[in-house]
């Protein structure tokens, strides 16, 4: 009889994926509203029993792709693939009215630009402060420190090690969860009260699933905004880090 009741999840594993994430989503929006009040948003739950579930399938499996490498969860391989990721985030800009957000014109630019260098710099510091100090290994940490993707994107590009790669990757994870975490904290104090603000505070902070789940603790209206600049810079980065953020580092370390 349980042979009967699981294969249908065995034979269509990706449908299988979307009921666990469903599932695991669900009881994390309850946890962060009945539990924490909404001042951590059930993203920020559900991305950390994620990484939970990824390390323990991992260690289980011995394998390298966390909770995918067991044959009942291996929809995730797909589901958590780049073509899922992308549409995530291209759908969030859907939501945005293209007249509130020409109103963070140059200072969104300007945050965009800063923030972006300062978190290479940070990132390619702590490389070089750990050992890794060639340039390669700078720039993919540098890139990681700017967002999860942005990281894996440059070290593919440059030929990092996979060692190297994660790290980037970790770096990110690291910043989106402290992004999501913190900003219904700091809102008020960011004045985070209007399209623009969130706009700016999307280019500043970079991370698009962070800034997507801090806003949506603090306001949902704000999200499209906010994740619309925070996914220009993911863009951004990706293009400016594997090739001048590169470039420079060589000329300084190579």
């Amino acid at each position: 009889m349980i042979d009967s009741i699981l294969h249908p999840f065995m034979k269509y594993p990706l449908v299988t994926a979307f009921l666990v994430v469903g599932l695991i989503t669900w009881v994390a929006m309850v946890v962060g509203k009945k539990g924490t009040n909404n001042r951590i948003h059930g993203s920020a739950i559900a991305i950390v029993c994620g990484l939970i579930l990824a390390y323990v399938g991992g260690k289980t499996t011995g394998g390298k792709h966390g909770i995918a490498d067991v044959s009942f969860f291996s929809g995730f391989a797909l589901m958590g693939g780049g073509m899922f990721r992308d549409f995530a985030i291209i759908a969030t800009a859907y939501g945005v009215r293209m007249e509130e957000l020409k109103k963070a014109g140059l200072p969104g630019v300007i945050a965009l630009c800063t923030s972006l260098v300062i978190a290479t710099v940070v990132g390619a510091a702590a490389s070089y402060a750990f050992g890794y100090t060639d340039p390669v290994s700078m720039a993919t940490i540098g890139g990681g420190a700017a967002t999860f993707i942005v990281g894996p994107v440059t070290g593919a590009a440059l030929g990092a090690s996979s060692e190297v790669i994660a790290l980037s990757v970790a770096a990110g994870v690291v910043k989106s969860i402290a992004v999501m975490i913190l900003t219904p904290f700091l809102a008020k104090i960011a004045g985070l009260t209007n399209p623009s603000a969130a706009a700016v505070y999307g280019g500043l902070m970079g991370s698009t699933s962070g800034v997507a789940a801090g806003l949506a603790a603090t306001d949902p209206k704000l999200v499209p905004y906010g994740a619309l600049t925070a996914t220009f810079y993911t863009g951004f980065g990706c293009l400016v880090v594997p090739s001048l953020g590169y470039m420079i580092l060589n000329a300084l370390f190579g």
